[in-house]
């Protein structure tokens, strides 16, 4: 399966909408003096110093369960894309059809979205038909054939099933099958016996129950399908890999016969459901899970229709929400935006309806907003930058004390061959199949859900396509994909306060300097060091050389295990370890550009902070932000990030560059001496 890693009076058509300036936006200053909390100690807690009077001044919005240096930009990019789509769906009678096919695509989708009047009117009128489907299931033969319709849809139910590259044959697209079926953020949520994880569990069934009763079940019949839905996921959940074991590429890679693959589930009826996917002829795939199959062979003998019928009604009302009725939509939020991440407020319907058309259309949107945003030149500066740290990391490779001569040798041969894709795609997704209609923003929702699993489908037996890019131009993000090997920089990220032309280059490095060497060494971590340059699942190094890395990865795993939260929530140093190296490399890679650059030169002071204080503010403060308790403990429960002031702190700790930048003496929370983790 893939590892990839991550950190918008008339209607305009495409050309004049591409020639406007871009909005007069406020933007994140990159270094922010005002930012820094001059009270605190930065050898006692940098993060603190680097970030703590801009968390006093930016508390968490009603509408967000965090918010940081990443949010202010994602927020400048979302409004700059609302003004995109708002003149895009503006219609008149003499100018109706003047529109370009993409423009009339993002703009008439927007607009229905954010039609909640007749949404409203609609009620689950556009759903009545899949509902109906559901309700005539009468055996396992009609179960295969709906759980295909429902997987063209988009609807997560049971099991899933897409392509995706061969890991041990990277030019080739095979099937993918794969666990799925559960609402819960992952498998442990269902078995933590800690007094949060029951209530969860409760909260989780009473908002199952509430969004029954939406449909109109009766209240108390509401809870006893609710308590239906939550046995099948649970029983999923149990023949499930873990999120931490799910990092390791080898186990999630079972190559088999189509033939063999059916067996571990032979009740099912996979050649109706291949006929009704719509899937091409495959003779093999790759079974991520062989057990969560064997698993669901067991819930097929012993599951009811009648409960099937129910769990997969509850997972299409599920799958929909954000695009049905107020009140299912209200309901929704009221679990996950409320309860699990603490937000205290439904987010406005223009940003909801923003990011759905990202989602939905996202490169014809992508196109508008990188011609007014980014351009060629932003692209060209960024790959200078990207060059001077990949000959950073060429350099440190050769001064590996750990890594023998012919892993370097390897290593350099990989790190030579990474591709950098930067900005926006080279070519631009074709959406011509997609039909959008205006006042209809269920169907609209549906027909883009199958677009794009049906266009994931026809790749199979065809050869990778190495231009195409797992993230639209305007994300606040980036990320380094092992089976490409490849990173990939959105525009949306290559902006203040990551990347500004203005700042120094002290400032550039610490910010998007670390991110792209943090990018790079993903290549070479504990998931990346398994793929060879060419992409493929080949483990390239000596048994010396793998031991020497993990010891000093366990470095890793133990220092970021024993950050705790609030509550008691330790971090988990395994599921975070690949992040948490990159982390702590990228870094360093950064830092060794900008002295190579500087070649001994001094750059002018800022507010009295010079190029090395400068660096390590840069790194710091891109990761200012205000998080909710819940936010933070689902996040230290299921992402492979560290909470941001670890990131922070935890690398600093472990580089004698900083402390020598800002004086720290040894036994300071921010002197790891003797205990510094390091493997790049």
């Amino acid at each position: 399966m893939s590892s990839v890693r991550f950190l918008l009076t008339g209607v305009l058509v495409a050309a004049a909408l591409f020639a406007q300036k871009p909005p007069d936006l406020k933007t994140t200053p990159s270094f922010d003096l005002g930012a820094i909390d001059r009270k605190a100690n930065p050898c006692t807690d940098f993060y603190q110093y680097a970030c703590g009077t801009w968390l006093k001044n930016n508390p968490i919005p009603p509408d967000q369960s965090s918010w940081g240096r990443f949010s202010e930009l994602d927020e400048r990019n979302q409004t700059i894309l609302r003004q995109i789509l708002e003149k895009a769906s503006l219609v008149s009678n003499t100018t109706a059809t003047t529109r370009d096919a993409n423009t009339q695509k993002i703009g008439d989708y927007y607009f229905s979205c954010m039609d909640e009047t007749s949404i409203n009117k609609k009620g689950l009128q556009p759903l009545q038909d899949e509902l109906g489907r559901i309700r005539a299931i009468k055996n396992t033969r009609d179960l295969s054939a709906e759980i295909a319709r429902l997987h063209r849809l988009g609807v997560d139910v049971i099991f899933n099933f897409s392509s995706g590259q061969d890991a041990k044959d990277s030019n080739a697209v095979i099937g993918q099958a794969d666990q799925g079926g559960i609402g819960l953020p992952e498998k442990d949520y269902y078995f933590r016996t800690d007094a949060k994880s029951v209530e969860t569990r409760k909260e989780y069934v009473a908002h199952i129950s509430r969004m029954l009763q939406l449909t109109g079940v009766p209240a108390a019949e509401a809870g006893k399908q609710a308590d239906t839905v939550m046995r099948v996921e649970t029983a999923l959940a149990k023949v499930s890999l873990d999120v931490t074991n799910r990092r390791d590429p080898q186990q999630t890679y079972h190559k088999m016969k189509l033939a063999e693959f059916e067996a571990l589930s032979d009740s099912f009826n996979w050649s109706l459901y291949f006929a009704t996917l719509q899937t091409p002829k495959m003779e093999s795939l790759n079974v991520a899970v062989p057990d969560f199959f064997k698993g669901q062979e067991t819930l097929l003998k012993t599951v009811s229709i009648a409960d099937w019928n129910t769990y997969l009604t509850f997972h299409l009302i599920h799958s929909q929400a954000a695009i049905l009725p107020t009140k299912f939509t209200d309901e929704n939020f009221a679990f996950y935006g409320k309860y699990l991440t603490g937000a205290k407020e439904q987010k406005p319907r223009w940003k909801r309806c923003v990011r759905a058309t990202d989602g939905d259309l996202g490169e014809a949107l992508g196109k508008a907003y990188v011609d007014l945003t980014f351009g060629r030149e932003g692209k060209q500066r960024t790959l200078d930058m990207v060059g001077h740290i990949e000959a950073a990391m060429a350099q440190d490779l050769n001064q590996l004390s750990w890594m023998t001569p012919a892993t370097k040798k390897r290593a350099q041969d990989k790190l030579h061959a990474i591709t950098n894709k930067i900005g926006y795609p080279d070519k631009w997704r074709d959406y011509s199949a997609l039909r959008i209609v205006r006042g209809d923003a269920l169907g609209n929702s549906l027909r883009a859900n199958e677009f794009e699993v049906n266009r994931q489908l026809q790749k199979i037996g065809k050869p990778v396509d190495r231009l195409e890019w797992a993230m639209t131009p305007p994300t606040v993000n980036a990320y380094y994909d092992p089976q490409m090997n490849n990173i990939n920089f959105p525009a949306g990220i290559l902006q203040p306060p990551f990347f500004d032309k203005q700042a120094s280059d002290a400032v550039n490095y610490g910010a998007i300097g670390a991110v792209i060497g943090h990018e790079l060494t993903h290549g070479f971590d504990d998931e990346g060091r398994q793929f060879d340059p060419k992409g493929n699942l080949n483990d390239w190094w000596t048994a010396a050389d793998a031991k020497a890395f993990d010891q000093r990865e366990q470095c890793f795993v133990k220092e970021y295990s024993s950050f705790e939260l609030k509550g008691g929530v330790h971090m988990n140093g395994k599921l975070t370890l690949g992040e948490n190296t990159a982390d702590n490399g990228g870094i360093r890679l950064a830092w060794i550009a900008l002295m190579n650059g500087l070649a001994g030169r001094t750059l002018p002071k800022l507010g009295g902070f010079d190029e090395s204080q400068q660096f390590f503010l840069g790194w710091g403060q891109i990761w200012c932000e205000n998080e909710t308790p819940e936010v933070e403990r689902l996040q230290a429960q299921t992402n492979p990030h560290a909470i941001d002031r670890f990131r922070v702190n935890g690398t600093v700790s472990n580089m004698p560059e900083f402390q020598k930048a800002f004086g720290c003496n040894e036994g300071l929370p921010m002197v790891r001496g003797g205990n510094a983790c390091r493997t790049w």
